[in-house]
């Protein structure tokens, strides 16, 4: 029976069952590693995470809270909205939050720019990886899924980098049964994502069952837009039209967020998830495919940037 045409019981089993699962993941990296942190960007995987892991382990209210730190690979030119969302998250839930920024690390000059209008995007794994040292965490909880795109379809639930925070798709460890290898060797470390099977629709699905607050950027508002190479470019100091674009303003979300130098919106009048939901079981292209101008220089592009310490 196909997930868009579940009834809603069956459809309230299959969200339990993944958040089930995503609970099972976060308490299984509590236990099985000394210095484990989860990536949080005030995006929405992140909150449906924080989400699961409210529930894995409490909140300060009921005398509980996450242990272990939350973690933020800054470029600097995130979009405001997103980043307070995130501050005021992890203030309420009175978890420790970890900013490391791209610019310290072209300050140091471990990041160089090709030329002054360069993404920092492609850059954030040079800050990734100088964190994990900086902190030597062991494992590096993150949001992704594997129905974004093919790079991520290949990823293990717990994937492991070698000690130069690479990663390799034939090294990649079993996971018969649910049963996770966490064995590392000095400097290595795992990738966890507990959010593996889920796709968009659950997400959205999810967000509407539990009345997760997002950025208000997920939802339709008016922005100034040019179209350029199928995509709609939003208009800032950072992305300018270019000579001979028509600026439209139009009624527009984000499907996902990022940096704002290749993170684009699409259409929309949806003002509510419910409403989300019924425009992703329309959609036909994904959302880093919809959205990513990072990702469209190729099919190999994600992963390449994974292989090089991505995550």
């Amino acid at each position: 029976m196909s997930q868009h045409h579940r009834p809603d019981h069956l459809s309230r089993a299959h969200l339990d069952a993944l958040e089930e699962e995503t609970i099972f993941i976060l308490r299984e990296v509590a236990a099985a590693f000394e210095r484990p942190t989860l990536l949080f960007s005030g995006g929405k995987d992140s909150l449906v995470m924080l989400k699961c892991a409210e529930k894995a382990f409490g909140t300060p209210a009921v005398g509980g809270k996450i242990p272990y730190p939350l973690l933020m690979i800054d470029t600097g030119h995130n979009f405001p909205e997103v980043t307070d969302f995130r501050d005021f998250r992890a203030k309420e839930l009175g978890a420790e939050l970890i900013v490391r920024r791209v610019e310290d690390s072209m300050a140091r000059g471990t990041v160089r720019l090709a030329h002054p209008g360069e993404s920092r995007n492609v850059h954030q794994s040079v800050t990734l990886l100088e964190a994990i040292d900086e902190f030597r965490f062991d494992a590096l909880i993150g949001g992704a899924r594997r129905d974004e795109e093919k790079a991520r379809a290949k990823e293990r639930i717990f994937s492991h980098r070698d000690s130069f925070g690479q990663w390799q798709p034939k090294d990649q460890r079993p996971e018969l049964w649910t049963l996770f290898n966490t064995k590392l060797h000095p400097g290595e470390h795992f990738r966890v994502f507990p959010i593996s099977n889920w796709t968009e629709l659950d997400v959205w699905q999810y967000i509407a069952r539990e009345q997760i607050a997002l950025p208000a950027l997920y939802y339709s508002h008016q922005r100034a837009v040019v179209e350029r190479r199928g995509l709609l470019v939003p208009v800032t100091e950072l992305t300018p039209a270019k000579e001979g674009e028509t600026v439209e303003l139009r009624d527009v979300r984000f499907r996902t967020v990022g940096d704002i130098t290749c993170t684009c919106p699409v259409e929309s009048l949806a003002t509510t998830p419910d409403q989300i939901v019924l425009e992703t079981l329309a959609a036909d292209i994904s959302e880093r495919g919809a959205t990513r101008m990072d990702d469209k220089t190729s099919e190999a592009s994600m992963e390449k940037r994974k292989k090089d310490g991505y995550f």
